[in-house]
């Protein structure tokens, strides 16, 4: 695999010192690009454009791993034992392989349904993945136009500009300022800049020497260029890399708490089984019964459902979310968004209705100019780097006036493309002979680049009075919602353009546009609210403009942090502040990725959303990133989720399915592991007092599975509006909590059934125990403690699911009502049937249903009672 790398390294060194026209021809294309039916060939010959990082695993690879996980090797390990024993110790005529064969159904069933969850998930997944495109811009016959990154093919001519992901390996040929994040390739942070002139170098070693190639995998940081696609796919440089790198999926803090609890659970079993085997065998005399028993009591302390239930519950949570509008792209995510607390986001299009008007253009004086707004059209018309919403306002106002019409003679000479640290942008016009620079950007820049100005048709020098007057009227201007630009001018005596031009300009006017707030902003902010996550609003605008926008959809400006603010500030002086803060205004990329990474160093769940190229390191920061469909490749790149619906209603609409998600499997959790609890309690216990074993292995084995089928609806089960309203965050101590608080409860109702069968039922019925009538009297105890467990197993779910009064306050989902009654039905016929009594049971007198009708109401009502001391204790049941 290296070699072919090596390989792939040397092909591109040769292209990159290969002269352009030898390059165009070798790919049998022109700078006017390829012919549609050519392209057409080309994708046949070549294939799709993609490198499938995350490679698909065969079928049979993914039903295998479906049974790879502790639980389910746990449950074949004790299969193989349980196999060997009953060959090696037992005599023929007594092997029973009903114990394996029920264990190994287990193992079946859980396997099975994880693997017909996760392709369920996966053809999910796939589908929403559809819903978002990424293009690019290419040139075809002669025309430039959009096509789907996959649709790339060798020969193409890529246009470049600030945001686009660099869509297959290219062979620079005319580039501006073209700065290109590399990160992802190389590990350095940062950009490079490419130039399109062959590189001359000797002896190079490594492709990433040269200027004018640039790779898959890499994105667009600022400025504008052309290439022509030398190689796509997987036989770009980026898919060989790809072919030697882990990609492992990272794990979250939700994964970690699964670990933990797993490993409690088998330490709990690693410990209690062997006890479980001594007391039996030492007060029962039969030791290899009791290895069949503790054997069994090591099955039913397994929770091998949990797999199916976390694949189950993340791929219906995807699902679910899909439907208003919010694609997952990392089903790992759904838990991080449930939990998120603490939302980051831009203003401009998620407050706002990201639709810029340009409300008016001035003189240094005050005073509409037609020469500022003709000076803003010819600089936003010329420019090709990051064209922005005021970019097109500024043309759309141009023609209204009928500015447009009268722009023949100009042309374009040369520009220098925006950039988020110069905050401006200049283009060279050339009238005829004369040419000059014009340039627009933030005003605080602009005035701090211009020497002079511009007024009643004479240029003076800028005075302390100019300066002020301006400062003043902007931010005037800013306090009623405004963002302002600032146009200065320069005459210019070569072709070109660079960065030392951009000094003593001369400061023309400015123009000023308004973005409003969206209507549904202020609603949906409050609604976050409700939800108990903090809104934080991180912007390069302006603080003014940012003010009043935030106190127009309801979020606090009491406390603002610039960007100039942050740049004298320590990490840890940031991180005393940041949560009081809510508004950060006048910020560059890194910074904003600085603000999430010091909100998240504050042990908040913090979710970042963003669109734009300078919000891609925030997105990789955040706990979860959250984009919209609509936005530069490299941040629905950088993104964990993508809204189809750039709001915060359907953001606040998919957290409720976030924490829908992580409650349902909470509960499988956290039931499951106090039951198995519970049952360690009753069954030490018994397996001390009692001279028969208190259930038979084969019998414990039943309970359990019949106990995880009626589980296996907890996923689509309904979640209380009141639990929807605050994050839930993982918290692995909370499962102990409540293992110990509802565990030993179910084992006093166990024990006090074991009183109820052994010294009153049974004598009642057949006399005082001995051991004439010790099998039948087993038999009859076997059969009640195996109802009543598994009534109160099953029915105490409807209670512990909620913190409300079940059926009352909260209703269970009808799957779960369904699986839960049927279980129980079926559990309780069974001993009576011929196959009960083939595993041991007996059918039951009436009088017994009594006495389990009063435990089971008993047992609920003290569940109920302590629910409520619990969630006083710890603020929370779930």
């Amino acid at each position: 695999m290296k070699e072919k790398t090596a390989e792939m390294q040397q092909s591109l060194i040769q292209e990159g010192l290969m002269s352009e026209e030898k390059l165009l021809q070798q790919l049998d294309t022109s700078e006017n690009g390829l012919s549609t039916s050519e392209s057409r060939n080309r994708l046949t010959q070549f294939g799709d454009n993609k490198v499938d990082i995350h490679r698909e695993d065969s079928v049979y690879l993914r039903f295998f791993r479906a049974f790879i996980n502790p639980f389910s090797l746990v449950l074949i390990l004790l299969a193989i034992i349980s196999y060997i024993s009953n060959y090696v110790i037992q005599p023929p005529q007594e092997r029973d392989l009903t114990t394996v064969l029920i264990i190994l159904f287990m193992v079946a069933l859980s396997g099975v349904l994880r693997f017909v969850q996760e392709g369920k998930s996966t053809r999910a997944s796939e589908k929403l993945t559809k819903m978002i495109t990424t293009t690019a811009t290419v040139r075809r016959n002669g025309q430039e136009m959009e096509v789907l990154l996959e649709e790339i093919v060798p020969g193409d001519i890529v246009v470049l500009h600030a945001g686009d992901m660099i869509p297959a390996d290219l062979r620079i040929f005319a580039a501006k300022d073209l700065f290109v994040n590399e990160s992802a390739m190389t590990g350095e942070n940062e950009s490079v800049e490419k130039l399109p002139t062959a590189s001359k170098k000797e002896n190079v070693k490594s492709a990433f020497e040269l200027e004018d190639l640039a790779f898959m995998g890499t994105n667009v940081v600022s400025g504008s260029g052309e290439g022509v696609v030398i190689t796509t796919g997987a036989q770009t440089l980026f898919g060989s890399l790809s072919r030697q790198i882990s990609t492992g999926r990272k794990w979250t803090s939700f994964d970690y708490g699964v670990n933990e609890v797993s490993k409690l659970l088998i330490k709990i079993m690693a410990v209690t089984v062997p006890v479980v085997f001594v007391i039996n065998g030492l007060t029962k005399g039969n030791w290899f019964q009791a290895f069949l028993f503790a054997l069994s009591v090591a099955v039913g302390l397994t929770p091998e459902m949990l797999p199916m239930v976390v694949t189950t519950d993340l791929a219906r949570g995807a699902v679910s979310m899909s439907k208003y509008n919010t694609i997952v792209k990392n089903l790992d995510s759904i838990q991080n968004f449930g939990a998120m607390d603490v939302l980051c986001t831009d203003k401009t299009g998620t407050l706002t209705e990201n639709k810029v008007v340009m409300e008016g253009y001035c003189d240094v004086d005050g005073k509409q100019s037609q020469y500022v707004l003709r000076a803003c059209y010819l600089n936003s018309y010329y420019q090709t780097g990051l064209r922005n919403l005021m970019d097109h306002a500024v043309i759309e106002r141009a023609n209204e006036e009928g500015i447009s019409c009268c722009m023949d003679h100009y042309h374009k000479a040369d520009e220098i493309p925006f950039d988020f640290k110069r905050r401006r942008m200049s283009v060279l016009i050339a009238d005829g002979a004369h040419r000059f620079m014009i340039t627009k950007g933030a005003v605080e820049e602009m005035i701090t680049y211009s020497t002079q100005v511009y007024s009643n048709n004479e240029v003076t020098a800028m005075t302390e009075d100019d300066h002020h007057q301006l400062v003043k009227a902007v931010n005037e201007l800013n306090h009623k919602g405004m963002r302002v630009i600032g146009i200065a001018a320069k005459k210019v005596d070569g072709s070109t353009i660079t960065l030392a031009d951009e000094q003593e300009m001369i400061f023309i006017g400015y123009a000023y546009f308004m973005d409003p707030p969206k209507k549904s902003a202020k609603e949906a902010v409050e609604r976050l609210q409700q939800q108990g996550i903090a809104v934080k609003v991180l912007t390069g605008d302006n603080e003014e403009v940012t003010r009043y926008i935030c106190s127009q959809v309801g979020i606090s400006d009491a406390h603002c942090l610039s960007g100039d603010d942050l740049m004298t500030m320590s990490d840890e002086e940031l991180r005393q502040v940041v949560d009081e803060t809510t508004i950060f205004a006048k910020l560059n990329p890194t910074q904003k990725a600085r603000v999430v990474q010091a909100v998240r160093a504050t042990k908040h769940v913090t979710g970042f959303m963003g669109d734009g190229i300078n919000d891609a390191p925030a997105l990789k920061n955040a706990d979860v990133g959250i984009s919209v469909d609509t936005a530069v490749d490299i941040a629905k790149e950088s993104a964990d989720i993508i809204l189809l619906e750039r709001s915060l209603l359907v953001l606040s609409k998919g957290v409720e399915e976030g924490r829908k998600t992580f409650a349902n499997i909470i509960k499988y959790i956290k039931m499951t592991v106090s039951s198995n609890f519970g049952n360690i309690f009753s069954i030490l216990i018994a397996s001390a007092c009692l001279p028969f074993l208190p259930m038979q292995p084969i019998q414990v084995l039943v309970l359990n599975l019949i106990y995880d089928i009626s589980c296996i609806s907890i996923p689509w089960d309904n979640v209380d509006e009141d639990y929807l309203n605050h994050p839930h965050n993982w918290d692995a101590k909370s499962i102990t909590k409540f293992m110990l608080w509802f565990g030993p409860t179910s084992s006093i109702f166990d024990c006090a059934t074991f009183v109820f069968l052994f010294w009153v039922l049974g004598p009642m019925i057949m006399g005082i125990y001995s051991h004439g009538n010790a099998l039948a009297f087993s038999r009859l105890f076997d059969t009640g403690w195996f109802i009543e467990s598994l009534w109160t197993q099953t029915f105490v779910i409807y209670t512990l699911r909620t913190k409300k009064l079940p059926f009352l306050q909260s209703t269970p989902s009808k799957s779960v009502m369904l699986f839960t009654v049927l279980s129980t039905v079926v559990g309780t016929v069974l001993p009576a049937t011929f196959i009960g009594h083939s595993l041991g049971f007996v059918t039951m007198p009436a009088l017994f249903y009594g006495w389990l009708t009063a435990v089971v109401v008993v047992y609920i009502l003290l569940v109920t009672i302590l629910k409520h001391f619990y969630i006083k204790q710890y603020g929370s049941l779930l």
